[in-house]
């Protein structure tokens, strides 16, 4: 039975370029679960490795055995974490678990060096541009996009970029949930084995499907909790 006494702490680690505010949404009951955010880091340098980069991350986790639930990169991080500290469990959302899970798109645009001409500039300060709007609808979209793009350091987009891309990983780790949409164009549902499916839900259905997501999170958590 649930111990009401102690809750359940699970921590969320939101995705590429994008701050904690994408999980506004996610509803879960205070009574049972403790809620934190991991922000992103600025990397120390360019070629700061993702496993230093989360030993860094895990310092801000104070729970021992806590659960982890990662959106795109930040499901990731949240099992690059896992082989650093002991986790409950691992919950990806928009994300992939396995190198083959990486779209052969993005492979080529790795192997390519395609990706140096990602706009992570243009990201970086798309906040200024709202004035260039030209009408309400544009504007809108423009503060839609700066109020959850908020990770917007060149330097941090530019080592997420790379190691997104160079993220290399040939087994699939235990205790693991993925939650993954049937449209998903950023990692295609055909590429993703034994997920959780949501249809209809998109790379950005954390924002779209979160009453769904919301309910999903509390079954598979309780799930454990017998």
């Amino acid at each position: 039975m649930l111990n009401k006494i102690h809750k359940i702490p699970v921590y969320f680690i939101p995705g590429l370029a994008t701050g904690t505010r994408i999980f506004d949404y996610i509803k879960l009951p205070e009574n049972i679960f403790e809620i934190y955010f991991l922000e992103w880091l600025t990397p120390n340098s360019n070629d700061e490795n993702l496993e230093d980069y989360a030993k860094r991350m895990s310092k801000n986790i104070i729970h021992q055995n806590p659960i982890l639930v990662g959106v795109s990169f930040g499901g990731i991080l949240a099992q690059e974490i896992s082989k650093i500290i002991p986790v409950k469990k691992i919950i990806l959302i928009s994300s992939i678990k396995h190198q083959n899970e990486m779209p052969k798109r993005l492979n080529w645009v790795f192997k390519t060096h395609f990706y140096r001409l990602f706009p992570s500039r243009t990201i970086s300060k798309i906040n200024k541009d709202s004035k260039y709007a030209i009408n309400d609808s544009l504007k809108k979209k423009v503060h839609l996009i700066d109020k959850y793009l908020q990770a917007k350091d060149e330097k941090y987009l530019n080592w997420a970029i790379f190691n997104v891309l160079n993220w290399k990983q040939d087994i699939y780790l235990e205790n693991l949930i993925h939650i993954h949409g049937s449209d998903d164009i950023v990692f295609p549902i055909k590429y993703i084995k034994n997920c959780i499916i949501i249809e209809g839900g998109k790379h950005e259905m954390i924002l779209t499907k979160s009453k769904k997501i919301s309910a999903i999170l509390q079954k598979v958590i309780l799930n454990d909790e017998g």
